[in-house]
């Protein structure tokens, strides 16, 4: 059969000024006569080519002709930058032939086990933007729970380590940490890297922005200091530092990852296996060798129980095995927020005030990142097996790990203070006794509500931790924000919640 003759389906570009995040979109009238004769339809996935390059995008049918007329298309920014285009280019327009990695999609959604091979088309169509949010939203989906067995899960992480590239540190050992999250104000990595680092070990830190929690520990160091570097420019700082501070998505080192963790986002959801693959790939392809990783145990935590977090404990330290990583479980409390600080620029707080060893600074987290570096010296050999605690807190009360932590910050850019958010109100204790229970999600949904992590001095102040005595009339915790109108829509939230804090009475 002949090729299907394409010359005459072309239209000039429009720009229209539309962000579209991680999927390319097209834009055609209703009345354009490509679209007419080649039978697009709303939703279909269609290739835009200029010369050399393509990509695929979602059709979305224009009905204003005073913006597009019918020998016209528009794309949306990210599309724009990919095929490399400005307005008035002539655009190429042709169907997209069935895709393969719909077929395992389809697949794993009626439960069916997926090979290597499987999972390597699924994660090379992700990468070159083939699948759209709606694709991508059904395979996510199929993953959910425990529906991706151990091998699914190896085989998962293989493929998105091998569709980006792994940075090489020409050292035999390089050092990480991790916490699977769930835990408000957990904000031990800047901690963990400024001692490590200050020891003398290497450990080249790349962090994500926040899933679905108030700040992660990207938006944290936004706060105080560059995290926005390339490969190169990481490079420069842990040669010069011995560690860095820098947000996973701007160096790309598992570019499949970055994409599902938006569509993630969207969803609200966390599948452990695809968790596992996000965290291990991205730690492989930093070049990590070690990696202590943290899980908070508690019943409003991510992980629930303490057989809960035995499992996932197997199952990584398994997986990572598997693709070459030592891995050292922590299992920690989950119970409460860690710190006092919920959201970016409070949480800064909290990592800038332990590091200078102030008299107010949060034990907890204190506590909690000292016992995280101990594993990490413990296993680069800086300290004896059970004393790498007290190694850690020694650094940090000389002033080494502060001065590295500054070091760092310079050399990714700058260091600066963390800024207070302008409008503030306090949540008082209805009655006096002791606070028995504190619901970490609800908690964190206040945060996000007064505009954390996107309004970065937003969030909550949380002033009276488990077992502390309070009066009646005392303030449980603070709301930031940035605007009077999120302070009024957490608020607003809070007064439908039952006690997010409960006292008992004594």
């Amino acid at each position: 059969m002949e090729a299907k003759d394409t010359r005459h389906n072309v239209l000039k570009l429009v720009r229209l000024g539309i962000d579209a995040r991680n999927e390319y979109m097209v834009f055609m009238s209703k009345d354009c006569p490509v679209c007419i004769s080649e039978g697009f339809e709303a939703l279909n996935r269609i290739k835009v080519s200029k010369g050399e390059k393509t990509i695929v995008a979602s059709l979305i049918v224009w009905d204003d002709e005073s913006q597009l007329s019918h020998d016209q298309l528009g794309l949306s920014d990210a599309a724009i930058e990919a095929l490399e285009t400005k307005e008035g280019d002539l655009l190429r327009l042709s169907h997209l032939d069935a895709l393969d990695s719909m077929s395992d999609v389809r697949k794993k959604i009626y439960g069916h086990r997926l090979n290597q091979a499987e999972f390597d088309r699924i994660i090379g169509d992700i990468v070159n933007r083939n699948l759209s949010n709606i694709q991508l939203s059904a395979f996510l989906a199929s993953s959910t729970g425990n529906s991706l067995n151990q091998d699914e899960v190896i085989a998962l992480t293989r493929s998105m380590i091998n569709v980006g590239f792994k940075l090489d540190w020409g050292k035999d050992k390089v050092y990480d940490k991790h916490c699977i999250g769930g835990l408000p104000g957990n904000r031990t990595t800047p901690l963990v890297v400024s001692i490590v680092a200050a020891a003398g070990l290497t450990i080249p830190k790349t962090s994500s922005r926040a899933i679905t929690s108030p700040a992660g520990t990207a938006d944290t160091m936004d706060i105080v200091t560059n995290v926005n570097l390339t490969t190169g420019q990481m490079k420069n700082v842990v040669e010069q530092e011995g560690g860095c501070l820098a947000w996973g998505g701007s160096v790309q080192l598992s570019p499949a990852d970055d994409i599902l963790i938006r569509v993630e986002k969207a969803l609200d959801i966390d599948s452990e296996g695809q968790m596992i693959a996000s965290v291990l790939s991205k730690k492989a392809a930093a070049g990590s060798t070690d990696v202590v990783i943290d899980i908070p145990v508690g019943a409003t935590a991510k992980v629930r129980s303490q057989e809960a977090a035995v499992h996932l404990s197997e199952k990584m330290v398994a997986v990572g095995k598997a693709i070459g990583l030592n891995i050292d479980i922590v299992l920690t409390d989950g119970s409460q927020p860690v710190g006092r600080g919920i959201g970016p620029a409070l949480e800064a707080k909290d990592v800038l005030s332990v590091l200078r060893n102030e008299n107010n600074a949060p034990d907890d987290l204190r506590e909690r990142a000292i016992i995280l570096a101990g594993r990490l010296l413990e296993m680069g050999g800086k300290a004896a097996e059970g004393s790498g605690t007290l190694e850690a807190l020694r650094v940090l009360k000389s002033g080494a790990a502060y001065k590295k932590f500054t070091a760092i910050c310079e050399a990714q850019g700058f260091f600066r203070e963390p800024e207070v958010a302008p409008h503030k109100h306090r949540i008082r204790s209805a009655a006096s006794g002791v606070v028995s229970e504190i619901d970490n999600r609800r908690l964190a949904k206040v945060a996000k509500l007064a505009g954390a992590p996107g309004a970065m001095t937003a969030g909550i102040l949380l002033l009276t931790p488990l077992g502390t005595h309070v009066e009646e009339n005392d303030t449980l915790f603070e709301i930031h924000a940035e605007s009077q109108g999120e302070l009024e829509y957490a608020l607003s939230y809070l007064d439908a919640q039952k006690q997010i804090i409960k006292i008992k009475a004594t």
